[in-house]
């Protein structure tokens, strides 16, 4: 467990509109920029213990607030948080930083957005990390009329769609009991059931398994979604039917190097097609749920690692 006092101190950064409130690690390593990309209901906190072992080996890391989170912008308008924008800000941050790429590291819905970035601004991505999340395919149905198609309206990435504020309201009644809830591990297995699964979380009175965190850990995620409340953040959900179609004219293959990261108790469904969208993608699996990096640090830090070393030979040797 990592001490939230040892993390960097933010800045406030002017990006694409708003905005982002930014953590910096190594700048003394100029020149070698890692992006970590947070996931959903996250913060940058979540990379507390990738960003010391990137910055010593050598790795100028940023990690940002994306917007709607922390005290980043939160703009009100729902499609302000689509693929465009999201992915835009991390254009506009290299622009800040004076990076022509950089290697994008995403978990869950910052993997998603790396995705996106890497599709609509190809040569700002050098490389790509995505952990829980792998390539999407975009199909001939839009997303969230798929998953309705097949997991019905309750499945809350309808839901919040469906029924806009309905969610948000009952996670902000109960943020901290929420997010309590959500970050666990080693849970046991059990039955689908009925209903609007994050709605019965926050209302769960007695967590399943393990904390994922110490309280003092998750006293960060709460204290910055009881400032913000979980709107702004479920808007990425909202717009992932207009992702769909933003991306319908772009070539659908990704062609940097990427390593995909799994969690093997994780229940994000494993890309079966993966090789022919991210021909260039090495694959990994770690015996953890979806909080991968928060999970087993350790063993994330050593496959990333493991995986920046062997492109720097690579390139050394002209590869």
């Amino acid at each position: 467990m990592s001490d939230p006092t040892d993390f960097p101190e933010p800045t406030l950064v002017s990006v694409n509109g708003v905005e982002l409130e930014v953590f910096e690690a190594g700048r003394e390593n100029a020149g070698k920029p890692i992006v970590l990309c947070h996931g959903w209901p996250e913060h940058a906190f979540s990379w507390r213990h990738q960003v010391p072992a990137l910055a010593a080996a050598g790795y100028h890391v940023i990690v940002p607030n994306q917007r709607g989170y922390g005290n980043s912008s939160r703009p009100t308008g729902v499609a302000d948080y689509d693929i465009e924008h999201l992915s835009g800000d991390l254009v506009a941050l290299l622009d800040h930083y004076g990076y022509e790429d950089a290697t994008f590291v995403g978990h869950d819905w910052g993997a998603f957005v790396v995705w996106g970035l890497t599709l609509l601004h190809p040569s700002r991505v050098n490389g790509v990390v995505a952990l829980s999340l792998p390539y999407q395919e975009r199909g001939e149905t839009p997303w969230i009329e798929s998953m309705e198609a097949v997991l019905g309206p309750d499945f809350y990435f309808v839901h919040f769609n469906r029924q806009p504020g309905v969610a948000d309201a009952v996670l902000d009644e109960h943020a901290a009991q929420f997010l309590r809830n959500l970050f666990r591990k080693n849970e046991p297995p059990k039955p689908p059931q009925p209903g609007m699964a994050m709605i019965d979380l926050a209302r769960a009175g007695t967590p399943l398994g393990e904390p994922v965190m110490s309280d003092g850990e998750l006293a960060v995620f709460v204290s910055a979604f009881e400032s913000t409340g979980f709107t702004s953040s479920i808007n990425w959900y909202r717009n992932l039917d207009r992702n769909w179609r933003l991306l319908a004219d772009v070539d659908p293959v990704v062609r940097q190097p990427a390593l995909m990261i799994y969690g093997d108790r994780d229940a994000v469904l494993r890309a079966e097609r993966l090789t022919e969208f991210v021909p260039n993608v090495e694959i990994t699996s770690l015996d953890c749920g979806h909080w991968i990096q928060q999970e087993m640090p350790d063993e994330t830090n050593q496959a990333i690692l493991k995986w920046l070393d062997q492109r720097a030979d690579g390139a050394r040797l002209g590869r």
